[in-house]
Formats: C-alpha cells, structure tokens, sequence
C-alpha cells in the first residue's frame, strides 16, 4: 500500500497556508490603528480604549463530526468547539468574555440540535463564559441530508500591559508543554481515511492497545488549558505560548516566535498516545507527516526562562513536561 499523507486524504496544508497568505493581504487592507497583531496568530487583537484589549478567534470542528455522526454522540463535539476556541485566545493570556456559535444543517433534527447545545453549554460552564447566542441554518443543497456544520466565535479580554504575543522570547528560553489526549480537533480526515477505509474498523470496535473502542479514544473532547494559564501567570513570567492544533508543533509554535529564535522540540517527551501508533501503522505513514498532522501528545506550550522552568512545572502538575528550548537561529521549529 501506498504511504498516505494528509494530502492524499483531501487535506493540503501547503495551499492552506498560501491562501492564508493572500487572505491575510486583503484583510490588512481593513485595518485601522486600533488592530494590533497581524493575521495569523492564534487571535486578533482589537484596542477598545483604555486599559483593555477585546481579542476574538473563530474556529470550527472540522470532520471530527463525521466520527459524532458515526457513533450517533453530539454533546462532545460542542465542548470540542468551546474549548479549542478558549485555548486560542489563552495563548494571548485573554479571560473568556463570551460565545456564540453556527450549526448549519440539511434538514433539522431536534434532537441532534439539542445534543451539540448541550455540549456548547457545558464547555461553555467549564470555562466562566456565557453561550449568548447564535445561528441554527438550515440549508438543504448546501449539506447533504444528516449532515452538517459546526462553527463557534469566542470574545475575550486582557488588559493591555498582560497580553502575551511571544515578543520576549529570546534564546536560552525553556519550552514546557502539556499533553494532549488525542487528536482533539485536528488529522481527522486522515485518522478516518486509515482508520475506517484502510484499516477497516468499525466506530465501535474495542482495541486492546487503546483499552477502548475507535469511536471513544477519537471523540475524546478537546482538552481544555485554559485554566492551566490561569494557574501559573500570576506566579511566573509567561513568554509565550502556543496552542498545538492544526499543522502540528511546527506549524503553530512557529507562530509565536520572533525573528532570530529557533525552537528545538524533543518528539521523544511528549507521552505515547497508542491512538497516535494504531493511524502511523496502519496508514504506513512517515513520521515528518504524522508530526506536521497531528499534535503527537504535544497539547499546550509555554515558553518560559530557565529560572522560572522549576515553578512552571510544579504549578501544572504530572502531565507538564520539558518539550525542548529557544536558541538563536532563523525563526523555526526544528526536532531532534
């Protein structure tokens, strides 16, 4: 069989990226004074006067919600949605201010509706932030019959002299991360190509190696971080952060670091998620691609210096570890 890649299960983060590119020209061209960070970090920042800065992110749960469909469960997805997007606007060290969500549809079924809700409303407890509204659409000859769309816009805030955009970071800086428990939100239309096409298995075969079935190791909910930024910034000096979601370490630390600082990540010390092992076998996938897909048990990174690495540690408990450093060089990502 053919190594598969992400390309060849729909998905090109190559073009992904050069549209983001382009778009990112033509968004600029709206700008006013009060924008203050570019396109392409985890959320935009706006000045509102005064002493505090509104940031925003929107972002949706991809084909996660053919696995929701598969296995009939719709109240993860919503706590997917919520957390991921809470995780964004953390990484800029923002409080939730609140949430508004899109579910557009074929044809209205009103349980399913009332099970992706109820999701959304419990992500939206977990973190602080009330779900003040949204868009229910229903548009048949758009999505095909039973299937649908789910997409969430979060609001947050920080105060001006707290924001957090990686500017400090400088060589010798210390990368601490935290794990993931899967996929959370990203890979999935390469996980069900292997998983489901190539590999053959059924939404709710149990797998000795997983100590589950396919279908709760892949709806497992996003993990929220949220409040592990709320436990460590009032105690240490936060650099920055990154929040490892779609194109892997590579392609989202690299966003929070500036010119002249290399990031080293060690792929050996993030944990062994079997789910992660079962997609790279069966799929033959080569291990470059699997890291520029998945977050590879690599959830959540902060960048600290080395003083504050010891306190850092303590204060996010068993599941941080030392993912790697900053060192001088061109701006990148590189693995060892």
């Amino acid at each position: 069989m053919k190594k598969m890649t992400y390309s060849s299960a729909g998905v090109d983060i190559d073009a992904g990226e050069l549209a983001t590119k382009k778009i990112s020209r033509l968004a600029k061209k709206t700008f006013n004074s009060r924008v203050l960070t570019e396109i392409g970090l985890f959320a935009g920042a706006y000045d509102i006067g005064g002493e505090r800065i509104l940031l925003s992110s929107a972002d949706g749960v991809g084909t996660k919600l053919i696995v929701a469909s598969m296995a009939g469960i719709y109240n993860t997805v919503g706590i997917d949605l919520v957390h991921h997007c809470a995780n964004d606007i953390a990484v800029h060290n923002a409080e939730p201010l609140f949430f508004l969500d899109y579910i557009g549809h074929s044809n209205l079924s009103v349980d399913r509706i009332s099970e992706i809700v109820e999701g959304l409303s419990d992500g939206c407890n977990h973190i602080g932030a009330p779900l003040i509204g949204g868009e229910t659409a229903q548009m048949p000859g758009i999505y095909p019959p039973d299937e649908f769309d789910l997409v969430g816009f979060i609001v947050g805030m920080v105060d001006k002299d707290k924001i957090i955009l990686g500017r400090e970071i400088k060589a010798g800086d210390v990368i601490i991360a935290l794990h993931s428990n899967g996929l959370h939100t990203n890979g999935y239309s390469l996980a069900r190509k292997v998983l489901f096409d190539v590999g053959k298995f059924s939404i709710d075969d149990h797998i000795d190696e997983l100590g589950e079935s396919i279908g709760e190791a892949l709806l497992k909910p996003h993990t929220l971080y949220l409040n592990a930024v709320r436990n460590i910034r009032n105690d240490v000096r936060i650099k920055g952060m990154a929040h490892i979601t779609g194109g892997g370490v590579e392609g989202n630390l690299t966003r929070i670091l500036p010119e002249g600082c290399t990031a080293i990540v060690k792929k050996s010390s993030a944990p062994k998620i079997p789910i992660f092992e079962i997609i790279r076998r069966v799929g033959k996938i080569e291990e470059d691609e699997m890291f520029r897909t998945f977050n590879m048990g690599f959830g959540y990174m902060f960048i600290v210096s080395p003083d504050d690495t010891r306190r850092t540690m303590e204060l996010l408990g068993e599941k941080s570890f030392v993912a790697g450093e900053i060192i001088a060089g061109k701006r990148k990502v590189e693995f060892i």
